[in-house]
């Protein structure tokens, strides 16, 4: 589809479409212009779920708005959008590189050890993600940011 895979899932009654863009990291702007505009979504009701390098590999933690600090493909859709409101969650992927060596670290595997850990994570990010779309930003964030 237009600058991204797309998909369709039914959760309590309510449809949810899963945008996961396809451009390079700093332009998913594009997609997510795209499809908030034809799907008639408004920002507020976007979830966008990103690796963050700031936060300790597994720390999961959801915002309502906030600044995209480093991260590029936060940067260019707070460009495209014209604003920060928008919510998302933060999937930490620790900083464990060395200077300048930030891009092969992103793009490499994770270790056997957080490889153990991914599936419990990535569990913990949908039932996240679902509860957002269930019981609201709010409540999400006040079960889930411990």
């Amino acid at each position: 589809s237009r600058h991204a895979l797309v998909t369709e899932i039914k959760h309590k009654g309510k449809s949810y479409t899963l945008v996961k863009p396809t451009t390079y990291m700093n332009l998913s702007g594009k997609a997510v212009a795209h499809y908030l505009s034809s799907l008639k979504i408004p920002a507020e009701n976007m979830l966008v779920i990103t690796g963050d390098l700031a936060l300790p590999f597994g720390k999961l933690r959801m915002r309502a708005k906030a600044s995209a600090g480093d991260h590029n493909g936060l940067k260019h859709i707070e460009e495209t959008l014209g604003h920060n409101q928008y919510p998302r969650l933060r999937f930490g992927v620790g900083d464990h590189f060395s200077k300048g060596r930030q891009v092969d670290y992103v793009l490499s595997p994770f270790d056997d050890e957080e490889q153990n850990q991914l599936a419990a994570l990535i569990e913990q990010a949908a039932d996240m993600s679902l509860s957002f779309g269930t019981i609201g930003l709010e409540r999400t964030m006040n079960f889930f940011n411990k």
